[in-house]
């Protein structure tokens, strides 16, 4: 594995008001509603707990584990779905909860899967949005924080495993 440090980049702090405020606005969105939050493992997890919590309709939980990055810092850009979903979403409001949003290949090819399922609505809600590093188009309709670039882990983000257990977000810097 490469030698690397990692730099603070966005404290714990800061992701609780952002999941707040990105609670606030979902809250108001789908008030009197009943929605299916689809986490996207294993990034995700930290996020979608503490994003639940904030909401004031009843929700449902389940997850996917999609693959694109293995053990690299770069995406591969062949997607494949290691842990699909087991509810029946036809005629469901959907929120899909996402860690990043980077290049977009993996989340819009996933999307796209989901609409084929016929849900009445399909939402995306992202902790961290990349935009100029998209290659894909893909509306991000909830953003907790837009970011430039940097490689990052914490709160349920890692690299290579490792790291997820961060209370806080940090850049990987690579040092070799």
């Amino acid at each position: 594995m490469r030698q690397y440090r990692l730099v603070a980049r966005i404290s714990s702090q800061e992701l609780e008001r952002r999941v707040d405020e990105l609670a606030r606005q979902i809250n108001r969105d789908y008030q009197g509603k009943q929605v299916l939050l689809i986490g996207v493992l294993k990034g995700a997890y930290v996020f979608l707990a503490d994003l639940a919590r904030r909401l004031s309709f009843p929700v449902e939980v389940d997850f996917v584990r999609l693959s694109s990055y293995g053990n690299k810092a770069e995406s591969s850009g062949s997607v494949r779905i290691t842990k699909d979903i087991e509810v029946d979403i036809q005629g469901r409001h959907v929120l899909v909860v996402e860690d990043i949003v980077d290049t977009g290949i993996t989340l819009g090819w996933f999307l796209e899967r989901l609409r084929e399922r016929k849900p009445e609505s399909l939402k995306l809600c992202a902790l961290i949005d990349k935009l100029e590093r998209r290659e894909v188009e893909v509306p991000v309709d909830y953003v907790g924080i837009r970011l430039e670039s940097g490689f990052l882990v914490g709160y349920g983000l890692d690299y290579s495993e490792r790291h997820r257990n961060l209370p806080d977000i940090r850049e990987v810097e690579f040092t070799d």
